[in-house]
């Protein structure tokens, strides 16, 4: 202040505005700063609420919750805004966003910070010590400690600073309010005499007003707001019907001119559309009550109605099957009505088994069959070995179906199965969301790449001199399998580029894409040997942008592929993903059964309706021409039988060997080869049940004279568990209607000669003696005594085996209509315990020596502790405390038992054994759930039969399966007895009266319900 001439006081600083901060919660303001680098006045409250306002207008700028207490001092830098609490420090930009909040036991009652630099924040306050902060990186780097100290001032004044000019002040008081002061004497007040630009949100434009009776504005220029819930203006659903726009089909004159190079093709532009337009034709008939019924006229387009069943179109042995569960679960189902063949089928409704059909042709490779079966690995998930152990139950079965489930369960544990998509989940794979075909081909692929590196071995060195061979010398010898003698061919790849440099790789080859030919240009009825297909793809030639060193850049390159040196066995993907694939193999399909036309008198004047198209037979109305049936079967396109001739320049010619009584007797000469048509795969394609893969194989005189006890050869269709003999025509012509090609295979006429096809591979019996565990914290004490070399079994020894289970996937059922209770799939179970006892008379007899609880990787939703006794943690090899062993080491043990033809008895062995995955003859089988058992009646449980006979009270808790496979050793022996020197009536009388009594007590064993 100043006097002026009369002597008053003049001031100095007037008041400019004062507005009231009306944060969250009003309450009194604790610190106030004048921002020196923006035209901003910062406030803080009592309640921790941060206040920013710009100009001297105060502008409210940004309102944000720092902290949860009073903020006790605020200061402003380049970067943002740093506020104090009484126990924290926040760092925020000045928009609001935090850039770090820091809080420590060592912060326990701060009141101020002072700014040393840009890097440097001390903070103090009623307590011992003094706090280091570095900004940069928002951490306490040192401590100081202070004589403790306290506040004694106070008033109604709580907040003051001062701006950086000097020509503003501001102050808080406890009634919340925040006072704005100025220098009278300046004319543009400010807080800075420099300040840097405030960012401001951006501002959000208003909307026009509309008047809502004009008609003129549509609707859509009115905001409305977005909603999360249904609005009360949506229709129902049944009262309208969703019509997406078809897509436009592509103009002729493209499809015409496209040339297709590496799957993707490119054609010029016709010309005949403006610039950036692609108009919808909408059908008639959408939107108009009076085109649609002209739509639904009496006049359908083909014989068959729209509303029939698409399906008949396929044959019913092609239909994809279903398994119909009951409360017995397969018990009751008759696989025998899908197959009256002593093959095997392979079961659905597990994971992954649409590879069923490429599964039986693999196995119907006899070498690749033998061979894998004389392959075991201690890998403990070996495609390999799991393919061995499939088809040695698919050699066992006599017509009865398997369970794929431990090859497709070491299948889904490989990395690059996963990522290449060859793993479904169960969803996709029933609904058929899945490109089947391309599926399947790439399974095949894959699946042979993998059992190539499952069997690889040393290659077999030359005899000769060391000279001849250089390339194969021990220590360089290259590695060799099965799948490679079988299907490797050796591949010369030439690269030439155009300025002269060429290239060459050798390479190998399991399986070929069939190249097909360039039909641009051609008449649309030109014909195409299936030869000329697999020569070209046999030896191809293509130019395409390659990388030349030379050059040093990408150049035109011909590329030149050869092979070499001809498989045993010829396997072809068709890849028929593009319509000019499919078109192909359409025409020349319709060009080798092209119909006879004949005139017929005409019988009356009235058309009819289907024209050309009628299949009625003696139709009344009058057509100019009719199709004539011949009875001559359809030609096939792919031929049977093929010769593969290597001429001098290492060029391969592909020819045909026509079908006769002297086809098997045709003689290969020096540099040929001859080959059959082994099988063929097919995808059936069933809009509504989604599509199902199929396999034609032809079925040699070695396995039916194994299975059938004959020597013939014959062609079958396997459908899953469904197997139909088929005439060959049948396996070899495709209607791309509904049957769609996918693989083909060719083997060598004198495959089997080439090849040992004696089963070497048994079972180690030493297996048996060991009790190795992958738990990592087993326990010092077992429950079972390791068999010995002297007590190893022999044929006819008694073992008594029971299995525990756990649940991997939950089943899926229904309610019907009148209250039943429908299986559409079944759980799937996965071995979580396994247990055999010594079943002969002795000191050691009831002991068991194998009780291995088997490790499992996949997910489990139900161990079933109440009937299995498993809980969560025993099948975990880290945290397992029980004899844990892997599922592969278990299954050698019970396989090498029943190779030495010792006798299983236990309670449902048929469900344990099929569990596990292993075919075990009748005869080798004593059921006790069966021995006891009346046809046509109820099974009875373990425990009901054991107090019954022995008077034994069981599984009163839980389960146990050493107790389990116990008492079913007793009831066999009691079996014995009943039967002993007694005719088959008195047993009978026996199981009656064990009915009857159950009933009158309601098949309760001490209270407790049975059924």
């Amino acid at each position: 202040m100043e006097l002026d001439h009369g002597g008053l006081v003049k001031e100095e600083y007037q008041e400019i505005r004062a507005i009231f901060n009306n944060g969250r919660d009003p309450c009194a303001l604790t610190n106030v700063v004048v921002d020196p680098f923006e035209e901003l006045v910062w406030v803080g409250n009592q309640s921790g609420h941060i206040t920013s306002y710009y100009g001297l207008q105060l502008q409210r700028y940004t309102a944000f919750q720092a902290h949860h207490s009073e903020i006790r001092h605020m200061l402003a830098d380049d970067r943002g805004i740093l506020s104090l609490s009484c126990n924290q420090l926040r760092y925020g930009k000045r928009t609001g966003i935090q850039i770090f909040s820091l809080s420590q036991p060592s912060m326990s009652n701060l009141q101020c910070m002072l700014q040393r630099d840009n890097s440097n924040l001390l903070l103090a306050g009623h307590q011992d010590h003094m706090v280091e902060v570095d900004l940069k990186t928002g951490s306490v780097t040192g401590e100081v400690e202070v004589d403790p100290g306290t506040n004694a001032h106070g008033g109604m004044c709580t907040a003051l600073d001062v701006s950086s000019n000097c020509h503003t002040m501001a102050f808080g008081d406890s009634s919340g309010y925040l006072h704005l002061w100025g220098d009278t004497k300046v004319a543009d007040l400010c807080y800075n005499n420099f300040s840097i630009p405030t960012e401001f949100a951006t501002e959000v434009p208003r909307t026009q007003h509309l008047s809502i009776d004009d008609y003129s504005v549509p609707l859509s220029s009115f905001p409305l707001p977005y909603s999360n819930e249904p609005l009360f203006s949506n229709w129902p659903s049944n009262n309208y019907i969703r019509e997406d726009r078809n897509p436009i089909a592509i103009d002729p004159e493209i499809l015409r001119t496209m040339v297709v190079r590496h799957f993707i093709g490119y054609a010029p532009n016709p010309g005949n559309k403006r610039r950036n337009q692609w108009p919808y034709q909408n059908k008639p008939g959408h939107y108009s009550a009076q085109n649609r019924k002209k739509d639904e006229s009496d006049v359908p387009e083909s014989p068959m109605s729209r509303d029939d069943d698409p399906s008949i179109l396929i044959p019913k042995a092609y239909r994809r099957v279903e398994m119909k569960y009951s409360k017995l679960g397969l018990e009751d189902f008759d696989f025998g009505h899908y197959n009256k063949t002593k093959f095997a089928g392979l079961e659905i409704h597990i994971p992954n088994a649409y590879c069923n059909a490429m599964l039986q042709v693999l196995y119907f490779l006899e070498p690749l069959r033998v061979s894998l079966q004389n392959h075991i690995c201690k890998r403990e998930f070996c495609l390999a070995c799991e393919l061995g152990f499939l088809f040695y139950m698919l050699d066992q079965s006599t017509g009865a179906p398997c369970q794929a489930s431990n090859f497709l369960r070491a299948f889904r544990t490989i990395p690059q199965a996963s990522a290449l998509g060859l793993v479904m989940n169960d969803i996709d794979e029933s609904a058929g969301n899945a490109n089947f075909p391309r599926l399947i081909q790439s399974w095949i692929r894959f699946v042979l790449q993998q059992s190539h590196q499952d069997t690889l071995e040393p290659k077999v060195v030359p005899e000769g001199k060391p000279e001849e061979h250089p390339e194969q010398a021990p220590e360089k010898a290259e590695n060799t399998s099965v799948v490679e003698r079988l299907f490797g061919a050796d591949v010369e790849q030439w690269n030439k580029c155009r300025c002269g440099k060429d290239t060459t790789r050798k390479s190998s080859s399991l399986i070929y894409d069939l190249e097909y030919p360039q039909m641009l240009g051609k008449p649309e009825n030109t014909a195409v040997s299936f030869e000329s297909l697999i020569e070209s793809t046999l030896c191809r030639e293509q130019s395409m942008q390659a990388w030349c060193d030379k050059c040093g850049r990408y150049q035109p390159t011909v590329q030149t592929r050869k092979v070499t040196s001809l498989p045993d066995v010829l396997a072809f993907n068709c890849h028929v993903d593009h319509p000019n694939e499919s078109d192909l193999w359409k025409t020349q399909q319709k060009l080798l059964s092209v119909p006879h036309h004949e005139e017929k008198p005409v019988q009356t004047t009235k058309p009819c309706r289907y024209g050309e198209n009628c299949t009625r037979a003696g139709c009344k109305f009058r057509h100019d021409v009719v199709i004539v049936e011949t009875d001559e079967d359809p030609k096939s396109w792919i031929p049977f039988v093929i010769k593969i001739a290597s001429s001098d320049n290492g060029q391969l010619l592909v020819s045909k060997v026509e079908e006769g009584e002297n086809c098997k007797k045709v003689k290969c000469g020096e540099n040929e080869v001859i080959y059959d048509l082994h099988a063929t795969v097919g995808f059936i394609q069933d809009p509504k049940a989604g599509g199902n893969l199929v396999a034609h194989v032809h079925v040699g005189t070695t396995y039916h004279s194994r299975k059938e006890g004959v020597t013939c050869d014959q062609w079958y269709l396997f459908n899953d568990f469904a197997i139909t003999p088929i005439s060959p025509i049948e396996a070899a012509v495709f209607n791309l209607d509904w049957k769609l090609p996918c693989s083909i295979m060719y083997i060598r006429r004198d495959l089997n000669s080439r090849h040992d096809l004696k089963i070497r591979q048994t079972i180690d019996d030493s297996i048996l003696f060991k009790d190795h565990s992958v738990s990592e914290k087993q326990g010092r004490s077992k429950a079972f005594t390791r068999l010995t070399p002297d007590e190893l079994p022999g044929e006819g020894a008694l073992v008594a085996l029971d299995a525990e289970f756990v649940t991997l996937n939950q089943e899926e059922a229904e309610i019907r209509s009148d209250g039943t209770r429908s299986t559409i799939k079944p759980s799937q179970m996965s071995a979580a315990r396994i247990t055999v006892i010594r079943g002969e008379t002795g000191p050691l007899e009831g002991v068991p020596f194998i009780d291995d609880y088997i490790s499992t990787s996949e997910q489990v939703v139900d161990y079933l502790t109440k009937f299995s006794g498993i809980k969560p943690g025993d099948l975990d090899a880290t945290m397992s405390s029980k004899h844990l062993t892997t599922l592969k080491t278990t299954y050698l043990k019970i396989r090498a038992l029943a190779d030495r033809k010792v006798k299983f008895i236990g309670h449902g062995l048929k469900k344990d054994f099929r569990v596990i995955n292993l075919m075990v003859p009748k005869a080798q089988v004593f059921d006790t759930v069966e021995l006891f058992h009346l046809p046509r009646q109820r099974y009875l449980s373990l425990r009901f039969l054991a107090w019954y006979f022995l008077g034994l009270n069981i599984q009163s808790e839980t389960h146990d399966s050493i107790e389990d496979a116990l008492t079913a050793l007793k009831l066999y022996r009691k079996y014995v007895e009943l039967t002993a020197d007694k005719e088959p009536a008195e047993f009978k009388k026996v199981l009656k009266q064990l009915y009857e009594d159950g009933r009158k007590c309601n098949w309760k064993v001490g209270g407790n319900n049975e059924d």
